[in-house]
């Protein structure tokens, strides 16, 4: 239940900071659809010896803030009040006419209203937008992250400069007693590798150092004061797509953002042929193993090559995966996951070096894993919940995490129950004749004009087309359906008939070989549907299934609670590329609840934005292992109804 400017406030709306509805005027209408650019440029601080600023393109769906669209993407503006126009220190200025809030008004003077400046938090991206970005000026001891989050700043990664007396032979006490007795406000027990390096260090400083502590365990003494230099990443460990952001730890503000295919995507596209992969070939488990630790190495290189930061002071990871990549990355056998009933080895995998994850970080770096729900609710939703409050807002809130394995959280603000549902990887591209990876090249968003038979493209890079996305491919289905070439049972309509429902669109109905396309793109003007971009009956049954998962899913958790669709009050598009779907095709096509379209919002990457969170705080870390007391789990293979239920939601 929302709070509203004309209602009394009231504690019981909410179950904590940062979930009250975003303040100012009223939210910019769309229609859901499409893409909207935003330019970004990072101006450098004073202490950057006069770099020139960094420029930044991303592509969001509208209706996002710009301080959202930037998190997402790596780029660092000033907060503390988790996005809600409060702490006034996200400023911006945005090219061309916005709509000026009450919180902008108490932040800037008329002639910088004029300017365009204006609150991050408080502009929705519903057009491109150019938009300047001040360097940091602070240093928050919040950070925001997550879905409207605000985490207080408390990582396990501790930094404690101090400068010792020297030892003489009236005070020979031991070099560790010395140190720890300098650090007045914390009690660390020292390892192994930071009693190795003490008296050199030490000596070599002029006995002026750093303590490093994780989690209260002493791990490093380095030269000098470097207090300003504690970094961590993120990982999100998807099955098709691995994403790693780097972050800094005194600020709470990510450097770098680096995706890359996972390594393992040779041995299967879901989760279910990779766990077959280890029952057919003993040598598969370790394979798959080195797979994912080149997949996590490589982002790791990468984001601390892109953020100029020496990979030996980045001291601490966590990682969100569902509990197959989990089981993989740790080398533990999967099998008990792919057969009934379905058993995790371990709900909370042990704490462990990054060195044992083939991560080349601080010797004594340690690795975080998410606690699974399930076999196919794993760390990653547990991350995701985590990011988007689930179990501190006391509206009714329906996430959609989508993926090759489909995971789906309800709160009807008492209660939350979850799901997962094999939507394959139709999503992602896999099985789609023209399919492909969000690159340059793919197609992301289609509108079809009957009168006109115009069929509008937009194209990642705005490049000539090469494929279709997933979010392309959702498009074209719902665009299709809207049209009327598609039917309700989404079989493509004759030839006879698409000549009387449209007639400047049915000449792009033909065949290629015995299977009936649609042609979305023609290279040349007499291009055969073989060198075209198509999408192809084939193609819609593929979406068909994978849609028919995702809404028994949601169905189900809806009737396990007793609601009705309506009832619904947001509905959390979440995943890297559940944030990129439209909401108004996803609603065509039956992916989510028919709601309107202001309710259906696009989460970003939740599970990498989870992850985020548990190296900013070890509080949140703490709600994550208390989520696993909180969830009830849905099997969805348990249900008699479910093959039933599954016919029913294939139609459009």
């Amino acid at each position: 239940m929302g709070v509203t400017q004309d209602e009394e406030f009231s504690l019981d709306a909410v179950r904590r900071e940062g979930l009250l509805p975003t303040p100012g005027t009223g939210q910019a209408q769309h229609d859901g659809t499409g893409r909207v650019e935003l330019s970004f440029t990072v101006e450098t601080g004073a202490d950057d010896g006069g770099a020139p600023p960094a420029q930044r393109s991303v592509r969001v769906p509208p209706g996002v803030t710009v301080f959202d669209s930037a998190s997402w993407n790596g780029i660092a503006i000033d907060s503390t009040c988790g996005g809600h126009g409060t702490c006034h220190k996200c400023k911006v200025r945005v090219e061309g006419p916005t709509p000026i809030t009450r919180h902008d008004v108490k932040t800037f003077s008329r002639e910088q209203l004029d300017n365009g400046w204006r609150l991050a938090c408080l502009v929705q991206a519903t057009r491109d937008l150019a938009v300047d970005v001040p360097p940091l000026t602070t240093r928050p001891k919040a950070a925001t992250v997550g879905v409207g989050r605000q985490v207080i700043l408390r990582p396990a990664v501790q930094k404690r400069y101090v400068e010792l007396d020297e030892p003489t032979l009236a005070d020979q006490r031991p070099d560790v007693d010395r140190l720890l007795a300098a650090i007045d406000d914390l009690e660390p027990a020292p390892d192994l590798h930071a009693l190795r390096r003490l008296p050199k260090v030490l000596r070599e400083a002029d006995f002026k150092v750093t303590a490093v502590v994780v989690d209260e365990v002493l791990v490093d003494v380095e030269p000098g004061d470097t207090t300003d230099q504690r970094y961590a990443i993120a990982y999100d460990l998807g099955t098709t797509t691995v994403v790693a952001t780097l972050l800094d730890l005194t600020l709470g503000t990510p450097i770098a953002v680096a995706s890359v295919l996972n390594k393992q995507q040779p041995f299967g596209g879901d989760v279910i042929t990779r766990i077959s992969a280890t029952m057919l070939d003993p040598e598969a488990l370790p394979r798959l193993q080195r797979a994912a630790a080149d997949t996590l190495a490589e982002l790791a290189s990468q984001v601390c090559g892109e953020g100029g930061v020496d990979p030996r002071q980045v001291y601490e990871v966590a990682i969100a995966g569902n509990a197959t990549m989990t089981a993989l990355v740790l080398g533990m056998d999967p099998e008990p996951l792919g057969v009934a009933p379905f058993v995790l080895a371990t709900a909370q995998p042990p704490a462990l070096l990054a060195a044992e994850v083939g991560l080349d970080l601080h010797p004594r770096a340690h690795v975080y894993f998410f606690p699974a729900l399930g076999a196919y609710v794993g760390g990653d939703i547990v991350a995701g919940m985590l990011a988007t409050g689930m179990d501190r807002d006391k509206r009714t809130r329906l996430m959609i995490d989508v993926g090759t394995n489909c995971e789906i959280v309800l709160s009807d603000g008492d209660r939350i129950v979850s799901t997962a549902a094999p939507a394959g990887p139709a999503f992602e591209g896999g099985a789609i004749r023209c399919g492909m990876r969000a690159a340059d090249g793919a197609i992301e968003t289609i509108r079809l004009d009957t009168p006109e038979g115009v069929v509008d493209l937009g194209v990642i890079g705005d490049v000539e087309p090469k494929g279709l996305c997933g979010s392309g491919l959702v498009d074209a289905v719902a665009e299709l359906v809207k049209v009327g070439l598609l039917d309700g049972t989404g079989r493509f309509v004759p030839d006879e008939q698409a000549v009387d429902i449209a007639p400047k669109l049915a000449d792009r109905l033909t065949k290629l070989g015995e299977e009936r396309v649609f042609v979305l793109h023609r290279p040349w003007p007499d291009a055969g549907p073989e060198d075209c971009v198509v999408l192809s009956q084939r193609d819609v049954r593929e979406l068909q299934f994978a849609k028919a998962a995702i809404s028994t899913g949601w169905s189900l958790l809806l009737e396990e609670l007793g609601l009705e669709a309506r009832d619904v009050q947001q509905v959390l598009m979440a995943g890297s590329f559940g944030s990129y779907i439209s909401p108004a095709s996803a609603v065509r096509i039956g992916l989510v609840p028919k709601l309107p379209v202001l309710r259906i919002v696009s989460a970003g990457n939740v599970a990498g934005e989870g992850a985020k969170m548990a190296l900013l705080s070890v509080r949140e870390r703490a709600g994550a292992a208390a989520l696993l007391e909180e969830v009830t789990y849905v099997e969805l293979s348990d249900r008699a109804d479910f093959n039933d239920r599954f016919v029913d939601q294939l139609g459009f």
